[in-house]
């Protein structure tokens, strides 16, 4: 096989035409194959396996600096620079990551995960470049979903005060073209990146200007003249007008066509995009027909693209879905709001029933936050649905546009905690801190399904911003005979004993329950306290618990720093209470990627580990 001599960076540059030809079906094969058994980002690899060679192909690496937009669709750029043997162990604990990390090769620059990134981060890496004296290419690679996130934007408007060359790859597997369009397109930009256009553009209007009295006139004239023909045939002028010299559209699956414009944007001095088109799921048909659907895909069926493991029970998505259909047929004032994620936060089946009330807005959750603010304060009920670690992109909008003015905005925080094989950049960690920490937030986990579900017909009539954080995967469905009504700031007894009490917030309910049981088996009864709100937490049942305990657990799926447990650790020692608090949480780290059960375990937040450690307190 000719990808077995892919061992390093810049081996592909050693293979014949013929070879690079058969490469591509190799690599595209090979995909196929590893992901069906690990799982992974399978559509989004698949449309790029042809950019990926070419960018190879007319750069050298790791000296040329090449930064991938979200990261996930880096697995052919994996492969050239040497780590093919790594997909066995592909987003599984310990092993490759799917994403690009330094950390795994030196071919990997810039570390990536969310979206919309990579041109604010090539710009810097292009300006220190200046600034050193260094020689190398620094390409951007952005795909066209990537370009509704405002950061990206922001990027482009700066971009024109780099000097020197800059390549930004818009990556589009979207937009149409006809083929009349896109030749003209191609054809001018050749044009326009050839030496002798710019002189002799530059010599017209310099000789114009000498022209007594008309001649500014008609440099003017020309101008505006130029610029309404061009936006008329040419969709790069958006960024030509920012001063980006535009190239293509470029067939995607074509290399050696990629690698032509990929040599002629290196001549160019200043920032040049090139828009390559390309085809999500490109060479297997289930993807193609479902990108999707294989966007995230589990280890699946390669004859039918159908998932190995059959779904049984309903995820918490799928709960959010069912809900926010009911409350609408009532609610008329309800919408909702998805910043690119229908279907990941369950919101696809309320877009089809209720589209006037839906809006996606693309990846902007900034935008998506005070757009909602704005609703709110028009006197509608807006569901924000986001997945934890992307609402962190939009803390500013949270505390300035909604909790300020004390809007009600409903946040649906989906995959709240420890996601698994995404790794540090999507475990949704975080959320309790930094929406604790904000006046008028309140937050709420539940417990399970049921409990999801009352929490949102809670939330929608509720008259300020409140966010409910429910966790990744398949709704636990226990405990269901524990169902008392939702009091703002009130928690739920689940079981009452003595001497240690577990305060548990969400999706720990099942864990703390699960460590109440082991201990009833070693003639330990404790109490077990279902939270309910991280914000405002349930003072009164500390202050109840203090009289008749000594051991307070509390438990949460969260960074400790800033959490529910510190809150209530702060609480007993403000009221000098006599109860001693363990505080149950992840640590102040990122986490690496992996099963979701095995994080558990290595961090410390399994039932396992928290019963050793609740027998040594209590001896």
């Amino acid at each position: 096989m000719i990808l077995d001599r892919i061992q390093k960076a810049n081996d592909i540059k050693t293979l014949t035409e013929s070879e690079i030809e058969e490469l591509r079906f190799e690599i595209r094969q090979f995909l196929i194959e590893s992901i069906s058994m690990t799982g992974g980002h399978l559509a989004s690899n698949l449309g790029v396996v042809e950019l990926t060679m070419a960018l190879h192909l007319a750069f050298s690496l790791p000296e040329d600096k090449l930064i991938w937009d979200v990261g996930h669709q880096a697995y052919t750029h994996k492969i050239l620079t040497g780590r093919k043997e790594g997909f066995v162990s592909l987003r599984q604990y310990g092993g490759m990551s799917g994403f690009p990390k330094s950390n795994e090769s030196d071919s990997d620059c810039f570390n990536t995960g969310h979206s919309s990134t990579s041109i604010s981060a090539g710009l810097g890496l292009a300006a220190a470049r200046e600034i050193t004296g260094e020689d190398y290419h620094v390409v951007s690679v952005i795909g066209d979903g990537a370009l509704t996130g405002g950061m990206a934007y922001e990027a482009l408007n700066n971009a024109s005060q780099i000097k020197k060359n800059f390549i930004i790859v818009l990556n589009d597997n979207n937009m149409s073209i006809s083929e009349n369009v896109g030749g003209m397109n191609m054809y001018l930009s050749n044009f326009r990146t050839a030496d002798a256009y710019r002189d002799l553009k530059m010599g017209v209007m310099n000789s114009l200007h000498k022209v007594p009295v008309v001649g500014d006139k008609m440099v003017k004239s020309i101008r505006n003249a130029k610029s309404s023909i061009k936006q008329l045939f040419v969709p790069g002028m958006f960024f030509e007008e920012m001063g980006i010299i535009y190239l293509g559209p470029v067939d995607g699956s074509n290399i050696k066509e990629m690698v032509r414009v990929f040599n002629e944007a290196k001549r160019v001095d200043g920032p040049v995009l090139v828009h390559v088109m390309t085809k999500k799921g490109a060479g297997y048909l289930p993807a193609e027909n479902n990108p999707s659907r294989f966007h995230g895909a589990e280890p699946f069926d390669i004859e039918t693209g159908l998932p190995l493991k059959k779904k049984e029970k309903s995820s918490y998505t799928d709960i959010i879905a069912q809900a926010m259909c009911r409350l609408a047929e009532k609610e008329p004032k309800l919408v909702a709001i998805t910043a690119a994620m229908a279907d990941g936060t369950g919101l696809t089946k309320f877009a089809k029933e209720y589209p006037n009330r839906f809006y996606d807005v693309g990846i902007a959750e900034q935008h998506a936050v005070t757009f909602a603010a704005g609703l709110a304060k028009a006197g509608l009920k807006p569901v924000f649905a986001v997945y934890s670690s992307f609402l962190q992109r939009a803390y500013d909008q949270v505390l300035h546009d909604v909790c300020i003015q004390n809007l009600p905005v409903v946040f649906a925080i989906d995959r709240g905690g420890l996601v698994g094989s995404d790794g540090e950049t999507h475990q949704g960690i975080f959320d309790i801190s930094y929406l604790s920490s904000i006046p008028n937030m309140t937050v709420m986990a539940p417990k399970n399904k049921y409990e999801l579900a009352d929490m949102m017909k809670y939330s929608v009539g509720f008259d300020g911003p409140i966010a409910v954080r429910y966790p990744r995967g398949t709704a636990y469905d226990g405990l269901k005979e524990y169902r008392s009504p939702i009091e703002f700031g009130k928690s739920e007894v689940i079981k009452k004993g003595s001497k240690i009490a577990f305060f548990a917030l969400g999706s720990m309910v099942e864990t703390a329950q699960e460590v109440v049981n082991r201990l009833a088996e070693q003639g330990v009864e404790a109490t077990l306290i279902n939270a309910r709100f991280a914000a405002p937490f349930d003072k009164d049942m500390v202050v109840s618990l203090a009289e008749e305990h000594d051991i307070l657990v509390t438990l949460e799926e969260n960074v400790l720093s800033g959490g529910f447990g510190e809150h209530v650790s702060s609480f007993v020692g403000e009221k000098d209470l006599e109860l001693k608090v363990q505080i149950v949480a992840i640590p102040d780290a990122y986490v690496e990627h992996g099963n979701v059960s095995i994080l558990k375990k290595d961090i410390g937040i399994d039932a396992d580990t928290i019963y050793e450690k609740v027998i040594e307190l209590l001896k």
